[in-house]
């Protein structure tokens, strides 16, 4: 069944357990009692968003990936565990237990480019991973992507009828030039990574919290005037030989490992197989790393539901959550990719081809 096409797949699929009659308690979206493995479904969402959080529970999420980042920055590294413990709460209420962090814990840009002061982020960062593992949050996703951070040359490109999605073209970041950190090499940043992950890392092993590594978005070396490193397989693969630890992985983010021209099938289930991908973010490109645009999740060329079996057959069972979605009709496009009807469309989409090919999700 993993050789037909999305469509063709769902419609199958849906006619055969039709057909057979299959009883509610199989429904793919019921935990199994068991407390069997699962894909945890989620979207990420900053403290104070209520109406956010009730639209997730409205579409039946049960996790969430928080930003805390703000939060964090905001009061003493004596102060983290009692803070995340607030937003936990908050979340709790809102009936999501939160499966991880996002876009870093605390600031971290003189991290990623060596200057002045990064030895007081990384001991913040480290207070960081303690506090969050205090609270039951074991999984961070954080990106080394130095200056600028995930780029887009243009925000409000055409998408299916007139909604409004982001695109790159590198000849237009090259007209724009050199950002106001100059010229920064891969070599600096490589060094800037290993002093990161040789203080990071064993501080995370010990708390049991999962480094999910973000790639660079996109995935193109320098972007005006800044290396980039994380570009390719077997970049990821020196980075998680710097400090080889159960916790030292990846957050699969398959459209940037797409734009990068990796065979992301075969990328998928190695590393799923190795237990290195901790996190996904389930989306979708069209062209590749120097000129591509964001599609809508059930319009775009990868093989959405090939994708999502692979997932599951190759041992993931962590939270997932589709990324980068167009902006719609009556939605401002003032957070591009993070407007929300788009999301609800993804998370429909993924049920039903989950439902369809009984991969179980929460």
């Amino acid at each position: 069944m993993s050789n037909l096409s999305r469509r063709d797949c769902l419609l199958a699929t849906a006619g055969l357990l039709a057909a057979a009659g299959a009883p509610s308690n199989a429904r793919a979206g019921k935990t199994p009692p068991s407390g069997g493995r699962s894909i945890k479904l989620c979207e990420v969402f900053g403290p104070g968003q209520q109406d956010r959080l009730r639209l997730a529970r409205q579409i039946g999420l049960n996790y969430a990936i928080a930003g805390v980042t703000g939060a964090l920055s905001r009061v003493r590294r004596e102060q983290y565990a009692e803070t995340i413990g607030k937003i936990k709460s908050e979340f709790d209420a809102a009936g999501l237990k939160i499966a991880g962090v996002e876009s870093h814990p605390v600031p971290a840009e003189k991290i990623k480019l060596g200057s002045e002061g990064r030895d007081q982020e990384i001991e913040n960062y480290k207070a960081a991973i303690d506090a969050l593992a205090r609270n039951g949050i074991t999984m961070i996703c954080y990106n080394f992507m130095a200056g600028l951070g995930w780029y887009r040359t243009k925000v409000d490109a055409p998408e299916r009828g007139g909604a409004l999605t982001s695109e790159f073209d590198n000849r237009e970041a090259i007209k724009q030039g050199p950002t106001e950190w100059g010229a920064v090499g891969e070599e600096k940043i490589w060094s800037n990574i290993e002093y990161f992950l040789r203080a990071v890392m064993p501080v995370a092993e010990k708390a049991g919290v999962k480094m999910a590594l973000h790639p660079d978005d996109p995935p193109i070396s320098p972007l005006r005037g800044i290396g980039r490193i994380l570009t390719s397989a077997k970049n990821y693969r020196r980075v998680m030989d710097i400090v080889p630890s159960p916790v030292n992985g990846v957050a699969f983010c398959q459209a940037n490992f797409k734009a990068m021209g990796e065979d992301i099938e075969t990328l998928a289930r190695e590393w799923c197989g190795k237990k290195k991908i901790f996190f996904v973010h389930f989306r979708d490109i069209e062209g590749k790393g120097e000129r591509f645009r964001e599609t809508f999740h059930d319009n775009g060329p990868t093989d959405m539901a090939r994708m999502l079996k692979i997932y599951w057959d190759s041992g993931f069972d962590g939270p997932m959550r589709p990324d980068h979605a167009p902006t719609m009709e009556g939605e401002s496009n003032k957070n591009p990719g993070y407007a929300m009807m788009g999301k609800v469309l993804a998370f429909g989409y993924m049920k039903g081809i989950m439902d369809g090919l009984r991969i179980p999700y929460e």
